[in-house]
């Protein structure tokens, strides 16, 4: 039957998720959930969740002026109350302070060192502590890093352990030329190939500050928090704990996260996964950004939109909608609430909501049954064909273009045929409103993995044919 198993970049918890975080939890919801529909529901896990160790939320602890355990507690439930906003379906929601987490890093840490892998040395070099993340010189846009332009970049000497990351550099090249799905999109993998040739070893410890997980033997030493977040797609399915499950679900088929973070997914991790004799992920699905007004949506921008803000006011699909048909995912995009208004009205009021509130209104004239109609389901059955294609291909955009095609025929066809002015008694009166409710049953069906809310309030009203308003009119 098979399996699908999907991630996101875990969240790191100086501060709660926004709306471009939650961007790529929503992808990813809409593959498990059109998996699970496809492949069972044992069949399919979606991990996601939060990165709590590392200087960045020590120092955040220390302004806050409580421990770092009582405050990544604190960001870790407002995180998870901002993707439950959005009906996000995850299996696990993982906290790299999680204790099967913390032992399944230091596991990792030993084969990689068993393999040869792992010294000590001195490093002298430059560093982004908003990254938490080592560069070199060429790496930064004037003098900056580049995902992170306000902060000063730091000059540090320490004696670190090294990962003998420059043993992989061939590996990784080849890999990423015989797998053409291994990095989408292709620009980005122009991007990694282009870094894979230059790669240097890198330090994979810390000395100078205390919350993280401890080298085994060697406590003074703290595990570079890249080197324990990315095991967390790993220890999340039970790599120690549970081998069987391990078994069935590993490798990933789709890594989702964001373009900053893209080396450390397509370069490093999979060198440490090859170090400690672990199959590498199938796909790593880099997203663009979300921008605000042509901004950025960051903290230090000062633009940032909570999820939940936005459910308040608009509910949990029409957001989902908006995300997912007005992005592409590997591009960066520019969203706003004035934008998301105008697709509200436009398509889920005057469109979706119009089609299904029109037909079943006509429907209780005369108790109306379900007509399968030979032309709704040759494009119905078109279009779950090509979003098979589009979904497996990441295409979500295009995927719901194609269900809102459906939507634009049903309503052309009640406009055309006039249904109000024929006597509900009549055959053709039946005909045409049991074709329209064998379409919206259909388009329901079709939403199920994008607008679950919605769907299952279409499939309800057709059973019971009580009618609520899908989506009210915005003023």
């Amino acid at each position: 039957m098979g399996k699908f198993y999907v991630t996101t970049a875990i969240d790191y918890v100086n501060d709660t998720i926004h709306i471009g975080h939650a961007f790529q939890k929503v992808i990813a919801d809409v593959l498990a959930r059109y998996y699970r529909i496809r492949l069972g529901e044992n069949n399919v896990f979606f991990l996601t969740g939060t990165d709590e160790y590392g200087q960045k939320a020590e120092k955040a602890a220390k302004k806050a002026g409580i421990s770092p355990k009582n405050f990544v507690d604190k960001i870790a439930v407002s995180d998870q109350k901002e993707q439950n906003s959005l009906n996000i379906s995850y299996n696990r929601f993982i906290r790299t302070t999680d204790p099967d987490h913390v032992k399944t890093v230091q596991e990792i840490w030993r084969k990689i060192d068993k393999s040869g892998d792992i010294y000590l040395g001195e490093y002298k070099g430059i560093y982004c502590e908003g990254c938490e993340a080592y560069y070199s010189k060429r790496d930064l846009a004037n003098g900056r890093c580049p995902f992170h332009p306000a902060l000063e970049i730091k000059q540090i000497t320490e004696e670190n352990y090294f990962f003998k990351w420059s043993k992989y550099r061939d590996f990784l090249v080849k890999h990423i030329e015989s797998h053409p799905k291994f990095i989408i999109p292709r620009s980005r993998k122009s991007e990694m190939l282009e870094f894979a040739k230059r790669i240097e070893d890198i330090p994979v410890s810390r000395t100078n500050f205390k919350w993280g997980i401890s080298v085994p033997n060697n406590p003074e030493q703290i595990i570079y928090v890249w080197f324990d977040a990315l095991t967390n797609y790993v220890s999340g399915i039970g790599f120690l704990k549970d081998r069987q499950k391990f078994g069935k679900f590993w490798p990933a088929d789709a890594h989702i996260l964001g373009k900053d973070n893209a080396r450390w997914h397509a370069l490093l991790w999979p060198a440490m996964l090859k170090s400690a004799g672990i199959k590498l992920p199938k796909t790593i699905l880099i997203n663009g950004f979300l921008n605000s007004n042509g901004r950025k949506i960051s903290k230090s921008a000062g633009n940032i939109i909570r999820p939940s803000d936005w459910v308040a006011k608009f509910g949990t699909d029409a957001v989902r909608y908006y995300l997912l048909r007005y992005t592409a995912i590997t591009e960066d995009s520019d969203i706003s609430e004035e934008k998301l208004k105008i697709a509200y009205n436009a398509d889920l009021a005057k469109g979706l909501g119009n089609l299904v509130s029109r037909v079943l209104t006509l429907s209780q004239k005369n108790k109306v049954k379900l007509l399968k109609n030979k032309t709704f389901a040759l494009e119905i059955k078109k279009t779950g064909q090509e979003l098979n294609q589009l979904i497996s291909n990441f295409k979500l955009n295009e995927a719901l273009e194609k269900i809102w095609r459906l939507v634009a025929l049903g309503n052309k066809y009640i406009d055309k045929k006039k249904p109000w002015a024929l006597k509900p008694e009549s055959k053709e009166f039946k005909e045409i409103i049991g074709s329209l409710l064998f379409l919206i049953s259909n388009i329901g069906i079709l939403l199920s993995s994008f607008l679950p809310e919605t769907s299952e309030k279409i499939s309800r009203q057709l059973k019971n044919r009580k009618i609520s308003v899908l989506f009210p009119q915005l003023k």
